[in-house]
């Protein structure tokens, strides 16, 4: 590889031995149900890359690798990354069932990658030193959530639903735990399912004051809905699968829904600048995790512009890695877990997600 000559501001740009002819991968859905959890993370990623490529005499493309959010198709597109050598991270997987289908994979070629909302605690025990994760696991976020309902909303009596997704079922169980005896009954849905008659007749006969319901914002726009129309008036309960404008179509069904994610608020003055940058640029508020895939593609950039331009290099430099952050101080313990993690609440009000703090 050969270096480039401009000189390196604040973390930004390729100085006199930034690597050039380097690819970083988004690895998530672009398209299908979930591509509105992609497009803030591809968002997130890409202002990062153009504010790099924009005082960078070699330019880094940022490559996208549409999974739609499936495991079934993780493992083709994984190859496709570990083929291309001149990809020397990923920003992703975004799911935890794509991120466990594609882990192995990257893990045999040296690809690393930090994940900027994959969730399920056990992706962190398989013993891959590629994987990195830019935000708190379930195992942070399913207790905050099981507080806020005991604590916060006082509920006596709480149904979880979880959508048998890696992501899901995972959550729910955490969530199911916490809660012990308060709660009264669970149930499984699948995705794509769209009739959910027979658990809003469960839900109904347990009269509970609170559902948690582990899963993505598709499935959870029509539960709402149902629930409401069976006659249900407790808290709905959610996590950051459901945290997308797209939840907000079943319009008043989903008023106060809370919902708890790992992400840090774009309120936050930390992130205050990004937020100003990423609308300039593309017309729009972040969405969810677009703040930590932005980290996520400054940790690699950061690399890149140090003149690293292997996968073995650029691996030792993320393991390594001990900066702030927009969200939070970026480092890793030896399973790639982050070192700071926090856990905040939103809700819906007046047809918006709008935040109400940290849980503590």
């Amino acid at each position: 590889m050969t270096a480039c000559g401009t000189t390196k501001e604040d973390g930004k740009g390729g100085g006199s031995d930034a690597a050039c002819d380097l690819k970083l991968a988004f690895f998530g859905p672009e398209t299908g149900d979930a591509a509105g959890l992609g497009k803030p993370i591809i968002q997130g990623a890409k202002l990062a890359v153009d504010q790099y490529n924009a005082d960078a005499d070699c330019k880094v493309e940022l490559v996208k690798y549409d999974s739609q959010g499936s495991p079934d198709a993780a493992p083709g597109l994984a190859r496709d990354v570990a083929g291309d050598e001149s990809i020397i991270g990923v920003v992703g997987p975004a799911f935890s069932g794509e991120s466990a289908a594609a882990g192995p994979i990257f893990a045999d070629v040296g690809v690393p990658t930090i994940t900027p909302s994959a969730t399920n605690p056990t992706l962190a025990d398989n013993g891959w030193d590629t994987f990195h994760r830019a935000l708190g696991n379930d195992a942070t976020q399913g207790p905050a959530a099981a507080r806020y309902i005991k604590d916060t909303l006082k509920a006596s009596s709480v149904f979880v639903i979880d959508d048998a997704s890696e992501y899901g079922a995972g959550l729910a169980g955490i969530v199911e735990k916490d809660l012990g005896d308060a709660v009264k009954g669970t149930d499984t849905i699948q995705q794509k399912q769209t009739d959910f008659s027979a658990t809003v007749t469960k839900v109904t006969s347990a009269k509970p004051d609170a559902v948690f319901f582990g899963g993505y914002y598709a499935e959870a726009t029509l539960l709402i809905g149902q629930l409401r129309d069976g006659g249900w008036d407790g808290t709905f309960v959610v996590a950051d699968g459901v945290k997308d404008p797209a939840f907000l179509d079943a319009k008043a069904a989903a008023e106060g829904t809370i919902i708890t994610c790992p992400c840090i608020p774009d309120t936050d003055p930390a992130v205050a600048q990004f937020a100003k940058d990423y609308e300039a640029e593309f017309g729009e508020a972040p969405g969810t995790y677009a703040a930590e895939s932005y980290d996520a593609a400054n940790i690699f950039l950061d690399g890149i512009g140090d003149g690293i331009d292997t996968r073995a290099d650029m691996l030792k430099f993320v393991n390594d890695y001990d900066k702030k952050g927009i969200t939070k101080q970026l480092k890793f313990d030896d399973k790639g877990e982050p070192a700071d993690v926090h856990v905040y609440a939103y809700t819906v009000k007046d047809g918006a997600i709008v935040p109400e703090g940290e849980i503590k």
